[in-house]
């Protein structure tokens, strides 16, 4: 199956202020935004369209909020891959160093190797996408686990309320993808390698940001924190909320 990768027009918008290009017409280009290409380099597996709307969503993040200083931590799940290659990336913004790039899981009704399918619903048992908070940690029934708050109404803003947490797993493991051909499947939440698991949890807790990449049109047109205005005037006049499956 061939990887869906972001939509041209979108990474294009995506990428005017972070790629350098040549002057057109005497007018200088903005030079290059200096956390992307940092992340870049640190991380040059990642696709950099993906990458490039992460750092946009922690800034968006950040301007809604209110914030003054940049979360600690960017997570980035590109759900897009298959779940036998390392699609979890996990960046320090201060050192703006890349600390964890791991194999993740996504949920049993979102699809086989690869993710086809998303859903806010509860009961779905399928993986969420968007922008995500992290909160608290606890000890649960699949042991240490993370807390995730959704930012995305319609998208993910159900995550709470649906346990999508983050946690180790015994089926996330290369061994399980060589013998199975896939990891195994979580009942939507992004299961990582329980040998990993409390360190990248106790890195990334308390309000940093998750940003689950797939390449869904709804969501991309609509997502006000990957908005080049941040849900400015293009959101203008617009329900701030959806329902149903996304």
């Amino acid at each position: 199956m061939k990887f869906r990768s972001v939509p041209l027009a979108l990474l294009a918008a995506a990428l005017a202020t972070a790629t350098p290009a040549l002057a057109r017409d005497s007018i200088a280009t903005p030079p290059p935004e200096p956390l992307l290409e940092r992340l870049a380099q640190a991380a040059p597996g990642l696709d950099r369209g993906v990458l490039s709307l992460a750092t946009r969503a922690v800034s968006c993040t950040m301007r809604q909020s209110g914030a003054q200083a940049r979360p600690a931590t960017l997570s980035v799940i590109d759900f897009s891959r298959p779940s036998t290659e390392p699609r979890l990336w996990v960046f320090d913004l201060a050192s703006q160093r890349l600390l964890f790039q791991e194999l993740v899981a996504h949920g049993r009704n979102t699809g086989e190797n690869m993710a086809t399918k998303f859903s806010n619903r509860n009961g779905s048992n399928m993986s969420s996408i968007g922008v995500f908070r992290t909160a608290e940690s606890y000890v649960g029934a699949n042991g240490y686990s993370l807390r995730l708050d959704g930012l995305e109404p319609g998208f993910n803003d159900l995550a709470r309320q649906r346990a999508i947490v983050i946690h180790g797993a015994p089926y996330v493991g290369p061994e399980f993808a060589r013998a199975q051909g896939r990891l195994g499947r979580s009942l939507g939440c992004p299961a990582v390698r329980p040998s990993v698991a409390r360190e990248l949890i106790d890195r990334i807790r308390g309000g940093s940001v998750v940003f689950a990449y797939y390449p869904d049109d709804d969501w991309l047109q609509r997502s006000r924190l990957i908005d080049d205005d941040c849900g400015g005037t293009r959101h203008a006049g617009t329900s701030a909320a959806a329902t149903g499956d996304s």
